[in-house]
């Protein structure tokens, strides 16, 4: 009887450890069948297209954007619309170019002169942060005009002003719908986590194909890449403040638009304040890229630099962009925190008070001092150091090429022919419909039937484009960065998930790391590796490393002290506890360390076709620059945007399916 009892589970138990690892089975069957099959039909309906041919599709694409350009300026809906538009948002953008950074009339400064812009914005970040963050803000001003790049910073800054107040203006009380209207929120929803997808260099080809290049196309293209951080976290905002708030104010007869005013916003705030930090990074990332469209400011000094591969110029700008994006950062942080400490410190308001009118009254005087006399006008002894930055940059570029030009050689061919080339050729000489069926099988299995119809049309979108070989171009660089990027995610992350000494030490870093536009990214490697699909990678890497490793950071932290206990009672050591216990358990921010990687490494590789990466992004760059290939660059803009929504999709239904999992 005992026997019988105790041999009736082995079946169950079986089926278990089958059940437990169906999913794997089904990935490995998936894996070894594509490279199967794209090995036996090797060569097969890879659809390669010259870079000078143009399909109908991309024809059409011509034809319409030659349209645009004969009706710019006869067809009602661009008199009437379109341009009012460009025209408005020009001007807007015009006057704080005049206030901050363009010369006016007969002066050779504008409004407002360099010393009245240190001393202000000193003076603001002291008023809205602290005295730290104004000494920081008086320094690193004065040191962009050391550099040599003061009226560019000044026209990166206004651009960047200009498009936040727009952002702002569309973003929060967007976000303030959607934090009060679940419907609304719900039919949002997918459009900013589809602007979240798209890399920046998607959104600057069909704003320039209708409002034309300049400042008025790079301030509404930074304007839309910059409101759906504004809108998401004020809606986060709202949600956050607790309910029993918001029914208490009603039922002591406020009105739903009072309790808002007087309740949700005020102990939103500092949220709010968080996605206005979000709105200016968003927005100082996308101004340095619109440089491609004839935006002045240091991004165009980057490009200048990266086309004609001077290390040092592009150096020189980048550590502008650098010291900018860090002022921006460091001074909306703090006053994010000041708002939990305001009236926490009664007893110095009235010295507060008293410092605020004394530099009310000292920035008053500057602003008239800079605006009378031409050396508070014009930055003097502009460029004192920068030159010098440039020459050392360049030496020390020169000196590690030819003293180590074998070892990056070696770096460059190994990773290339050893890793790179294999899986690019594997991609690229598999038939378009094994590969699709290989992503439509896979989202079949990680998200279900609804994913698998959402591959398959971006699948056959990518197809319908014409460039499928360069789009597994594309793939192959995404593959290879992703992987490294989450190798790193894992193991920096498991370091500071486990050790709050070593949060404290990278934390700070890879803060930094998230601030620095793409375009800063570039200028190292290409100095160490030159203009090569190598150097695009690797600048991918580290771009999207910072995110991966916070997501896998907080993952590692986040697994219940229970767990890890029972690990450690069970004599698991260090590498048991990583391997067995909080990995396992942190496998939902392993897939979204996943997810963010290959976004942002996305965004990055097409950003890398300025540095010959090819595929995609070179596209684009191309449609800006040839008339004649305007309509591929637009096809190659729409097949960034569907591989992004391809690989966002899957990876976040790996996401969701390891939350599963984890809970059952």
């Amino acid at each position: 009887m005992s026997a019988t009892v105790l041999a009736k589970p082995k079946p169950v138990q079986k089926a278990n450890v089958v059940q437990k690892y169906k999913m794997e089975l089904y990935l490995s069957a998936l894996s070894a069948g594509f490279v199967f099959f794209a090995i036996l039909l090797r060569g097969i309906a890879t659809l390669p297209l010259d870079t000078s041919s143009l399909t109908s599709f991309q024809s059409w694409l011509n034809s319409v954007s030659d349209w645009i350009g004969n009706n710019q300026n006869s067809n009602p809906f661009f008199t009437f619309f379109i341009n009012v538009i460009r025209d408005s948002i020009d001007a807007f953008v015009t006057g704080i170019q005049d206030l901050i950074s363009q010369s006016i009339g007969n002066n050779a400064s504008p409004l407002i002169g360099w010393l009245g812009i240190v001393v202000l914005l000193s003076f603001v970040a002291y008023t809205v942060a602290n005295v730290r963050i104004a000494i920081l803000v008086f320094l690193g001003l004065v040191s962009l005009g050391l550099l040599g790049f003061w009226q560019e910073s000044m026209d990166t800054l206004a651009l960047t002003l200009a498009a936040v107040v727009l952002a702002l203006i569309i973003g929060i009380p967007l976000g303030i719908c959607a934090g009060l209207f679940p419907r609304f929120e719900k039919v949002i929803t997918p459009f900013l986590d589809f602007a979240q997808v798209m890399p920046t260099f998607v959104y600057l080809t069909p704003v320039t194909l209708f409002f034309l290049i300049g400042p008025a196309s790079a301030t509404i293209v930074t304007m839309v890449y910059a409101i759906p951080p504004a809108l998401r976290i004020t809606s986060v905002a709202l949600h956050e403040v607790p309910w029993s708030s918001v029914e208490a104010a009603v039922s002591m007869g406020s009105t739903r638009i009072q309790a808002l005013r007087k309740v949700q916003l005020p102990q939103a705030k500092r949220t709010i304040v968080v996605g206005i930090n979000q709105t200016i990074m968003a927005a100082l990332s996308m101004v340095t890229i619109a440089a491609l469209i004839d935006a002045p400011g240091l991004g165009k000094v980057v490009v200048t630099a990266l086309e004609s591969l001077d290390i040092g110029k592009s150096f020189q700008a980048g550590l502008g962009i650098v010291i900018l994006a860090v002022l921006l950062d460091r001074t909306t942080t703090a006053a994010a925190s000041k708002v939990d400490t305001e009236n926490s410190h009664l007893v110095s308001h009235k010295r507060h008070r008293q410092i605020l009118l004394f530099g009310g009254i000292a920035t008053l005087v500057a602003l008239l001092i800079s605006r009378i006399y031409s050396w508070a006008g014009n930055f003097p002894g502009t460029g004192l150091i920068g030159s010098d930055i440039a020459r050392y940059a360049d030496d020390i570029v020169n000196w590690i090429q030819l003293h180590f030009v074998s070892v990056t050689n070696a770096i460059t061919n190994g990773v290339s022919y050893g890793l790179i080339n294999p899986i690019q050729n594997l991609l690229t000489n598999s038939p378009w419909f094994v590969t699709g069926l290989a992503f439509v099988l896979l989202a079949l299995i990680l998200g279900g039937k609804k994913l698998a119809i959402i591959s398959t049309l971006c699948v056959l979108g990518i197809v319908g484009t014409g460039l499928w070989s360069d789009t597994m171009t594309t793939l192959a660089s995404v593959l290879v960065a992703a992987t490294a990027t989450v190798a790193i995610g894992i193991i920096f992350g498991v370091w500071i998930g486990r050790s709050k000494r070593a949060d404290q030490i990278m934390r700070p870093m890879l803060d930094a790391g998230q601030v620095l536009p793409a375009f800063v990214y570039l200028v190292p490697f290409l100095g160490l590796f030159g203009a090569t699909r190598f150097t695009a990678i690797m600048a991918a890497i580290v771009y999207a490393a910072p995110a991966s490793i916070k997501l896998m950071a907080d993952g590692i932290a986040g697994v219940p002290a229970s767990i890890t206990e029972a690990g450690i009672a069970a004599g698991s050591n260090k590498w048991q506890m990583i391997v067995k216990v909080q990995l396992p358990s942190a496998r939902r921010a392993l897939a979204l360390s996943t997810n963010q990687g290959i976004i942002y490494v996305l965004a990055m590789v097409v950003v890398g076709g300025l540095v010959g990466a090819g595929g995609l992004g070179y596209l684009v760059v191309a449609g800006f620059t040839q008339l004649n290939l305007t309509g591929k660059g637009l096809a190659a803009g729409l097949a960034i945007v569907l591989l992004g929504i391809l690989l966002d999709r899957i990876t976040q239904a790996a996401a969701a399916r390891s939350m599963l999992e984890r809970t059952k």
